[in-house]
């Protein structure tokens, strides 16, 4: 009887889990998902720049470009005419705006010479005048960030450029611009990216499942304060870490939730990720009672009291000291 109440206690438990107490994504939650909830809590403090902070005020500039003149041309008091008149005082007032947005049309002409000895040699043209007319890259740039930046869709984005700069842009040439930026941030920009975070000193990964290609497979990520490397593959554990270049030369702190496969890097000294430990912990409050709950609710908010200590210390322009002793006092909240 023992048994069967211990087993039946942990079968209620599993049907407590959810995405705000484990690792399960909030897909997996159904229509019975519960309220979203921030896992750090309140902090007490009001909405908007913190106080102290430094804000930000358009000021006016040295030198402007362009100066405009309003002077009086006739006395406001007798009538008379201020041609000639002195100045007494300028005051200025500058707006900050953007030109009129219209299209250049730069025409490069490949010259063809012929030596004395008959052959003929042609001047390079530039890598953007790919054909008799093309877009430069400039407005290919705007594209792909509507269409990525902003998330319009391919025919929204083509839209906005004929409407903004009299463009007219196929979706077919947005597409276009989109998979030669991909391709030159895949030979460029992400051995940059990944030598970046390999040598950073602590590195935050994770993995999750989604769809590729209409199989299964998982995404994996590799992020500091910076940087952030995405790379997707079907398998998730080593084979699919080695595949992405961080791990296997990384001797920094990885942050992680403890999946097995990450400890297989010695090399790198290896931490628990703070947010995973609270959703377990409130997995705990959820599912026991009496000291057991009581204590995993201290934990929490223990969590949450150093979460604050350290965020208020650099939102002032400090750091916490990792040496100096911390004293911290945590009230019984259970969430």
């Amino acid at each position: 009887m023992e048994q069967a109440l211990a087993r039946i206690a942990e079968l209620e438990a599993r049907l407590k889990l959810s995405s705000s107490n484990s690792s399960k994504p909030p897909s997996s939650d159904g229509l019975a998902k519960p309220a979203p909830k921030s896992l750090r809590g309140r902090s007490g403090r009001r909405p908007g720049r913190p106080a102290g902070g430094e804000g930000a005020t358009l000021a006016q500039v040295v030198d402007p470009d362009v100066v405009v003149r309003h002077a009086p041309a006739v006395c406001a008091g007798c009538g008379d005419d201020l041609a000639g008149a002195a100045e007494v005082g300028v005051a200025r007032r500058q707006v900050f705006d953007i030109p009129e947005p219209k299209l250049v049309v730069t025409e490069h002409r490949i010259v063809t010479m012929v030596c004395a000895c008959g052959h003929h040699t042609s001047g390079v043209a530039p890598a953007e005048a790919t054909a008799p007319a093309a877009y430069g890259p400039r407005l290919a740039a705007v594209g792909v960030y509507l269409l990525h930046g902003q998330f319009l869709s391919v025919s929204r984005t083509a839209h906005a450029l004929g409407d903004l700069f009299g463009a007219p842009v196929s979706a077919g040439t947005v597409a276009c611009w989109v998979k030669r930026t991909a391709l030159g941030v895949i030979d460029k920009v992400l051995p940059v990216i990944r030598d970046r975070i390999t040598a950073a000193p602590v590195v935050h990964f994770d993995e999750t499942g989604m769809r590729v290609a209409g199989r299964l497979g998982w995404l994996h990520s590799a992020s500091t304060g910076t940087d952030v490397l995405l790379t997707a593959h079907r398998r998730r554990g080593t084979a699919a870490m080695d595949a992405a270049g961080v791990l296997p030369g990384f001797t920094g702190v990885a942050v992680h939730d403890a999946w097995a496969p990450y400890d297989t890097y010695t090399d790198a000294v290896h931490a628990l990720c703070n947010a995973h430990v609270l959703r377990e912990l409130v997995y705990v409050v959820d599912t026991a009672s009496g000291q057991t709950a009581d204590l995993a609710a201290q934990a929490i908010a223990a969590l949450r009291a150093l979460n604050r200590l350290v965020t208020d210390a650099r939102a002032t322009g400090g750091e916490p000291d990792p040496a100096a002793p911390l004293s911290v006092r945590v009230e019984l909240d259970t969430p």
